[in-house]
């Protein structure tokens, strides 16, 4: 076990609500694994108190922290600086305390990349459609269109509210030259767009807990030469990779990015090789062992 002193130093994670997260569970098992001095808790910090709790972060020098919904838009006005890539996502989802000053990044996209690479998944020439526009949304796509600017390929983005999909298709071609598309999130798009698509990425709460019945794409829609990447970790298995399985689809798990974006993270702030196989076996550990499962 290890010892907690007057030189521990202190991670953790803000957002709301934050009970179920596995951020606790991922890094500490990291510091344990590394003998690092140090300890990852879990703070509710609810809309209206994010300004006092970063000051608050930052008076107690605080060495880093993840942000998670509904702060990682809102979070950039408080930083010292933000890291390129996060500025251009325009979401931030880890933070180091470098010399008192707040730096922020953001890991999301890493992280799903990572996911699919280490699933096999090859991206030289493919066409990928991503469902939702939200936070992970963005930062997915971001990644992505870096990733295909190099080796070619297609991204079509869906979003109930179409001009989020459409913002995000004009940021991502001024910044990188790819080919994308935002249209509304609908039964019929998704039908005529899908017949052309190698990679299906769902980066919406559609069928997270408790709300595991739901799918957000109909099953007649999967092909069996699709990758199918569920962003939700929890179930393990979604019903969307559930039926995408039964398929004949290649599925990529949420929690490959969960914890690929945490090792990420961890790279960030403490400037070591992550033990990735322990923050995996304790991520798993925790969501087999649930019985919301």
């Amino acid at each position: 076990m290890r010892l907690i002193n007057g030189k521990t130093r202190l991670y953790c994670l803000i957002g709301d609500p934050v009970q179920h997260s596995l951020s606790p569970i991922i890094h500490n098992a990291a510091f344990e694994k590394l003998n690092i001095n140090a300890v990852y808790l879990a703070f509710n910090v609810s809309k209206g108190n994010l300004k006092k709790a970063v000051d608050g972060l930052r008076s107690l020098n605080v060495a880093g922290f993840n942000v998670t919904m509904p702060h990682k838009v809102s979070i950039l006005s408080l930083l010292d600086r933000i890291d390129s890539l996060a500025e251009k996502i325009g979401a931030v989802n880890t933070v180091k305390n470098v010399d008192g000053k707040l730096v922020g990044y953001n890991t999301d996209g890493i992280g799903a990349l990572e996911a699919l690479k280490r699933n096999g998944v090859k991206l030289k020439g493919k066409k990928v459609a991503i469902v939702g526009a939200g936070g992970a949304g963005k930062a997915i796509a971001f990644a992505l269109a870096q990733q295909l600017e190099k080796f070619g390929g297609e991204i079509t983005i869906f979003n109930r509210t179409v001009e989020k999909a459409v913002w995000l298709e004009k940021s991502l071609t001024e910044t990188f030259d790819v080919k994308v598309k935002g249209l509304k999130l609908s039964d019929l798009n998704l039908k005529n767009e899908l017949k052309n698509v190698d990679i299906l990425i769902n980066a919406t709460s559609v069928g997270m807990y408790p709300s595991t019945g739901k799918t957000p794409v109909s099953k007649n829609l999967i092909k069996p030469n699709m990758v199918v990447f569920d962003v939700i970790y929890e179930p393990l298995k979604t019903r969307l990779l559930t039926e995408a399985e039964k398929r004949g689809a290649k599925i990529v798990r949420g929690v490959d990015m969960l914890v690929y974006q945490a090792a990420k993270a961890f790279e960030i702030w403490i400037k070591k090789k992550p033990p990735i196989k322990e923050m995996f076996k304790a991520a798993l550990r925790t969501l087999k062992s649930s019985k919301e499962l």
